[in-house]
């Protein structure tokens, strides 16, 4: 059994789809790729697909994963093109090695976020993520499925940042008007700080509220070096491994 890791792009409207919906739209790309799948074994048997820490819908993102079983090998390269031939574009399979190493889910500790605040000028922007990080803890509020949880969205962020309008360039942001853009590191924490958490914290620490909803972009998802703040490759460790030494254990 060879085991392919794939990450893959939910961009423009495609940031709306749903996990489900883009389970639904893989699996058939995965029949029409001709790609030979493994299956779970049992009464209902479907094809054996792990995912990773999925964006909410209505973000967009650079750096989504999943895992795909096979019954026989496959050059990843070639998968790569076949598959994102076979998805609708905005849902698109940007990268794809070798599973040469176990625990890929343990890597995924923090993701990069960019939130595109339009109609709110930098300064404003600027002085509320300084609010935010100089306080020692904000508590937020969301309504899970066990009913509403407060936690500590401070405690979530390795970094938070404004940075220039310029840095949005080729944005498909409409019209004109102030604009800040924030660049944060989230850790995966239980329970998850997803950004829309941190913009509440915002709001509670210095009273940021954009007019209009912001657009969420996930950068990357991977290892935090806690060092510099940054998110770094989860794949490389997979890339780095030579054939001799893959073990093709069960995902994380």
């Amino acid at each position: 059994m060879q085991r392919i890791r794939l990450r893959y792009a939910k961009r423009g409207r495609l940031r709306f789809t749903s996990h489900r919906d883009f389970q639904r739209a893989f699996e058939r790309a995965l029949r029409r790729a001709e790609v030979p799948m493994a299956y779970s074994a049992g009464f209902t048997p479907h094809p054996k697909v792990s995912y990773a820490g999925a964006a909410p819908t209505g973000t967009a993102s650079e750096a989504e994963y999943l895992e795909i079983a096979l019954t026989a090998p496959r050059d990843p390269v070639v998968l790569r093109e076949l598959l994102d031939t076979s998805l609708p574009p905005g849902l698109d399979v940007v990268e794809a090695v070798e599973a040469r190493t176990t625990g890929f889910a343990e890597r995924l500790t923090a993701s990069a976020w960019e939130l595109r605040l339009d109609g709110v000028e930098p300064a404003e922007a600027e002085r509320a993520v300084r609010a935010f990080l100089d306080a020692p803890a904000v508590e937020v509020q969301r309504q899970t499925k066990k009913g509403l949880r407060t936690f500590d969205a401070r405690a979530a962020v390795a970094s938070l940042r404004t940075v220039p309008a310029a840095a949005d360039a080729g944005s498909d942001r409409p019209g004109a008007g102030p604009c800040a853009i924030l660049r944060l590191v989230v850790r995966h924490l239980t329970p998850a700080v997803r950004p829309d958490d941190v913009l509440t914290g915002l709001r509670a620490a210095a009273g940021l509220a954009p007019p209009v909803p912001p657009g969420v972009t996930r950068l990357a998802q991977g290892p935090l070096d806690e060092e510099n703040g940054t998110v770094t490759d989860p794949l490389a460790p997979d890339r780095d491994a030579t054939p001799a030494a893959t073990a093709h254990g069960p995902t994380a």
